[in-house]
């Protein structure tokens, strides 16, 4: 098997398994729990919500652990929306977003509030001027993510920050679900933050919003004593423990997994240039975990499903997107409707191989020879 869609989900480290193993069978009981069970796992959970804190440089009660990006993305937009609705009901954010940051957006158009697209440039980067053109006394939420999770696009941050904080009223909430644990990245100066633990070799079920101290939100999820006012429902004591551990490893030698992942990526680029009905989307500005392609004429479930015979697994688009449509991150950057409706993500880790690239390489080869000669 050769697996090469890490940007969709990664498979759990043993170390983070066995983290998760060990915190379900020796911390039972509830952290919120009065008796000394209870008192064990607080200690445990307080433990490992510092360790996160410190590894992101941020305050231990700016943490909020949610279910996983998609519940983060949404406590963000939704917890500023109506918490502070009487300063303002304008949003700005890009086409590029990830679909649990486009439909709560969708959602609270609904309800009265004005969305807007800040324009990108050539290269699929946040047009700085138009940003700071779009944004107005009525604009409450700024939400552009680190990294775009169909073509990896890299967008400058604190360029951005930096504009947005010319406006007390207004903050900046940026997904980094495809940033963390690939490549540095620095959060300082972002209001919110969202990040899921299954994108950098956690459980699924876990994820966090990292929110600033004087930010106040209105909660989507109401009941029960927690972590955090923000999010009720019991701690997910081994879950949030298994979080901190994954994200430890994630941060180790990040500069040389890096340097791992780009080295492979440029000889998939190379190689795959040399195909005629092959464009590449990715550019300059993405990420190297993530290479989109459009094998033009061919439909991008079709050539999946063509890989997929030969265990070789890739995807069309971002895991959680709708299917039978074409790629909107793809258009938004080339303009081209073909390219749109035959892109597939090619995404790799530390972990991938050039002996797994060239298995898919191969067969790539393969299928795009009995595929093209089918048209």
């Amino acid at each position: 098997m050769v697996y090469l869609d890490y940007s969709a989900t990664t498979k759990p480290s043993s170390e983070v398994i066995d983290t998760f193993v060990k915190c379900s069978n020796e911390f039972i009981g509830n952290p919120n729990s009065m008796h000394k069970l209870g008192v064990k796992s607080k200690k445990m959970i307080d433990s490992a919500t510092s360790q996160i804190a410190r590894l992101l440089n941020v305050k231990e009660d700016e943490i909020i652990y949610t279910s996983g990006s998609t519940e983060s993305n949404n406590l963000a937009i939704k917890g500023i929306a109506y918490k502070y609705k009487n300063r303002g009901k304008h949003i700005v954010t890009t086409l590029l977003e990830h679909s649990s940051i486009l439909e709560p957006l969708n959602f609270l158009s609904e309800l009265g509030y004005t969305i807007d697209y800040v324009k990108l440039d050539s290269n699929g980067m946040v047009d700085l001027n138009d940003l700071e053109r779009l944004i107005t006394d009525d604009t409450i939420l700024v939400s552009i993510c680190a990294v775009n999770s169909e073509i990896g696009l890299l967008q400058p941050i604190d360029e951005i920050a930096k504009i947005v904080r010319k406006h007390p009223k207004c903050f900046f909430h940026s997904d980094i679900t495809q940033a963390l644990g690939k490549v540095n990245i620095d959060i300082s100066n972002i209001d919110l933050v969202s990040f899921s633990a299954h994108k950098f070799f956690g459980l699924k079920g876990i994820g966090a919003l990292i929110k600033k101290e004087k930010i106040e939100l209105t909660p989507i999820i109401h009941g029960g004593k927690s972590t955090t006012i923000y999010r009720s429902g019991t701690p997910a004591l081994p879950l949030v423990v298994s979080l901190s551990k994954a994200l430890r490893l994630a941060l180790e030698n990040i500069d040389e997994k890096e340097k791992h992942v780009l080295k492979l990526n440029k000889y998939l680029k190379d190689t795959l240039s040399t195909y005629e009905n092959v464009r590449i989307n990715s550019n300059d500005y993405s990420i190297p975990h993530i290479l989109n392609i459009s094998v033009l004429g061919v439909k991008p479930e079709t050539m999946l499903h063509a890989l997929e015979e030969y265990e070789i697994y890739v995807s069309t688009k971002s895991a959680c997107s709708s299917t039978n449509s074409k790629s909107i991150s793809v258009y938004e950057l080339t303009h081209d409707l073909n390219r749109a409706n035959s892109s597939i993500r090619i995404s790799i880790s530390y972990l991938t191989t050039k002996d797994e690239i060239d298995i898919f390489l191969k067969y790539f080869d393969i299928c795009y020879k009995r595929l093209t000669c089918l048209r």
